[in-house]
C-alpha cells in the first residue's frame, strides 16, 4: 500500500519506520541532531509545499530516507490505518 505524503509524493507503507510531529519532536536536541545529520548525509526529501509539520523515517533494505511532509502526523497515521491513497 502507498501513502500520499504531499506534493504528489507517495511512499510504501511497509517502508515506514516512524511518523513524527515536528513541533513536538524538534524540541529534543537528539531529534534536531538526527535531522541535521540526515540532511548532511543527503537522505532528506522535502515533500512539503510550506513549513513541514511532520517527518517520516523510511527504511528500504540498506537505504534510509527522511521525508519532510506538510500533513500533520495524525493525518498521515489515519492514512496508514484507512489503507487509502
Amino acid at each position: 500500500m502507498y501513502i500520499h505524503i504531499g506534493q504528489g509524493s507517495v511512499i510504501l507503507a511497509e517502508d515506514i519506520v516512524g511518523i513524527f510531529d515536528l513541533d513536538i519532536t524538534s524540541q529534543s536536541h537528539i531529534t534536531r541532531a538526527f535531522l541535521r545529520s540526515s540532511e548532511k548525509r543527503g537522505i532528506v526529501v522535502n515533500s512539503a509545499e510550506d513549513i513541514p509539520k511532520s517527518f517520516i523515517l523510511c527504511s528500504s533494505g540498506e537505504k534510509d530516507t527522511v521525508y519532510l511532509s506538510q500533513p500533520a502526523a495524525a493525518t498521515l497515521l489515519k492514512r496508514t490505518e484507512s489503507n487509502t491513497l
